[in-house]
């Protein structure tokens, strides 16, 4: 997370434009209609829970008895708390969601030192972070779509699905910031890439894949595109994942029509010197009650996509399916640290994004 020195602003057109771009990433979402009668499971939807407020879920109309809700994402960790409907928590299965009881186990997300500040500083509150006051739920839900859809990228990524197919070792090399890192995700193995190449080795047996993380934690396109031989070029990838944005779009950071520029001559740059190809990811909005934000993640979202496009390479959109959480759930219970980093459920978002580009 980087925090650059504050200075006042007014967003009004930019927060206009954002709601206008939010729309159409919602529209351009909403894929088909679910078959009738269908029924999605969905893991660890994560919820934070204020006094004994509900929180909603990723879907409503559950199926009777599939709630499970727990303190960790993953099932069957230690000290991992399984809480007890009734006695922690009420279901409202029509609604798709869960809200605390008086007496509760689930800790109370007012208590939280962030809760209800406003145009925050977070140096000011040593310890701040949500992780503690998670509850992750598993569901199924009656009647409901996948968040995104497929999206044919196979004239975009020939090189990737030939070598993927054909077998044999297969590089790839993640650059962008602490999202990226995985900077507050239980494990590395929740960060969303290293699901993404799980489920990679899976749908091509035959390819002994392999992740490097040329991440760093602040990074921005601007302080990372010199280092990009070090931790890209060098490195020798077949596929390279950028996802930048999150320190970007901060104040004192880059236009979008800068960061768009830097984009593309990060992807010039690995074409060249190494012949991979390339995805980019966008990020997705922060909270807005941080200082140093400048609530304008739409566009610097709407600036990936435009490098990718302009740039010939694929594109994974992370903000898209964030805006369509988010037409129901609140921030807060997807970002781990309470400002921009996702949760374990938000990491299962990113990877979402990338599994549907379809090569």
């Amino acid at each position: 997370m980087k925090t650059p020195p504050f200075s006042p602003c007014t967003f009004t057109g930019a927060f206009l434009l954002l709601l206008a771009l939010m729309t159409t990433a919602l529209a351009g979402l909403a894929g088909a209609e679910p078959e009738k009668g269908s029924v999605l499971a969905v893991k660890g939807d994560s919820l934070v829970l204020p006094k004994t407020e509900a929180g909603k879920l990723c879907y409503g109309n559950l199926v009777q008895g599939t709630v499970s809700v727990r303190s960790t994402y993953e099932p069957g960790q230690p000290g991992t708390v399984v809480y007890e409907a009734g006695r922690d928590y009420i279901v409202d299965y029509a609604a798709g969601t869960i809200a605390r009881t008086a007496e509760s186990r689930i800790p109370d997300f007012s208590t939280n030192m962030l809760y209800g500040k406003k145009e925050f500083n977070h140096s000011d509150y040593p310890g701040f972070g949500n992780r503690a006051f998670f509850a992750y739920v598993d569901y199924e839900a009656r009647d409901a779509a996948p968040l995104c859809e497929s999206s044919d990228q196979s004239a975009l990524l020939p090189k990737t699905a030939a070598k993927l197919r054909k077998g044999g070792p297969f590089k790839i090399v993640a650059f962008g910031d602490s999202i990226t890192v995985g900077i507050d995700a239980s494990s590395p193995d929740v960060v969303f890439h290293a699901q993404w190449a799980r489920y990679l080795s899976e749908r091509f047996p035959q390819a002994r894949i392999t992740v490097e993380n040329g991440a760093t934690n602040g990074g921005s396109t601007g302080s990372e595109l010199p280092r990009l031989r070090e931790k890209v070029l060098d490195k020798a990838p077949d596929l390279v994942l950028i996802g930048f944005g999150m320190n970007d779009h901060n104040i004192s950071g880059p236009t979008p029509e800068q960061f768009a520029e830097n984009l593309k001559t990060m992807i010039t740059q690995i074409r060249e010197n190494t012949g991979a190809e390339v995805i980019l990811y966008s990020a997705f909005t922060p909270n807005p009650d941080w200082k140093y934000g400048t609530h304008r993640m739409a566009l610097f979202a709407e600036a990936t996509r435009r490098a990718a496009q302009e740039s010939g390479c694929a594109y994974a959109d992370v903000f898209g399916i964030w805006s369509k959480v988010l037409a129901r759930k609140d921030l807060f219970s997807l970002l781990a640290n309470d400002i921009n980093h996702p949760s374990d459920f938000g990491h299962g978002l990113y990877y979402q994004a990338l599994r549907s580009l379809d090569f």
